[in-house]
């Protein structure tokens, strides 16, 4: 068994026996949240390729269902982007749900939610998502140079749960703090970010993911 058949097999074992939970902040207080979720067309949204030099193909497949508002993207093999909204923000709480489309056999299955990234995508910060784990990494600003981040090794515990069923973000950036809390507890977080905003988006990257509950609220000194 490879290290991550070891940590997906960890990560479900942890969840049958029942991890401690702690309420997140939409759950905690449900007032002053934003309903980002886009609409049919996309407007308010782009699409970005990644890495950002490479050409948008014709179609990622993402797609908007109004009757059960959820976001599809349909994981396109050719097409590795991501969506991003055209807002700048600072300091905010994005709650995300996603699960992925279960398939045959044990795909690896890969995507993730970014913040703070920069509007062409060079700047990025990405909420992992796998039955790995969930845990923060990209490539940011650490003392005005460009570096790689990976926190995979710094994860807490995997509570991501099996492809199907459906998982909650609540990632929290606020001052130079990144955390990222999934299923009822934070098991990443990066307390030296030295980007003070930048852009939320999701990603495209070759596996059916689906998306709901995508909530925004700001916090002091954003606006």
């Amino acid at each position: 068994m490879n290290s991550w058949h070891r940590i997906a097999v960890a990560g479900l074992l942890a969840s049958a026996a029942g991890l401690a939970q702690t309420p997140g902040a939409l759950e905690a207080d449900p007032k002053g949240w934003v309903d980002i979720l886009p609409v049919p067309s996309l407007k308010g949204w782009s699409r970005g390729g990644i890495p950002p030099t490479l050409p948008l193909k014709d179609y990622a497949g993402w797609k908007v269902d109004q009757a059960t508002r959820t976001l599809l993207c349909e994981g396109d093999k050719l097409a590795h982007e991501w969506l991003r909204y055209d807002k700048e923000l600072s300091d905010f709480i994005l709650h995300a749900e996603w699960r992925f489309r279960k398939l045959d056999g044990e795909p690896r299955y890969n995507s993730g939610v970014f913040v703070r990234n920069s509007r062409d995508g060079v700047i990025w910060h990405q909420a992992q998502t796998g039955l790995a784990g969930a845990y923060l990494f990209g490539s940011t600003l650490m003392g005005g140079e460009a570096k790689r981040l990976n926190l995979r090794e710094k994860m807490t515990e995997n509570r991501v749960k099996p492809a199907g069923e459906w998982n909650t973000f609540e990632i929290r950036c606020q001052g130079r703090t990144i955390a990222l809390w999934v299923n009822g507890a934070v098991v990443s977080e990066f307390t030296e970010c030295d980007v003070p905003k930048g852009y939320i988006g999701l990603e495209a990257e070759g596996f059916p993911i689906e998306f709901r509950n995508l909530k925004l609220r700001l916090l002091p000194g954003d606006h």
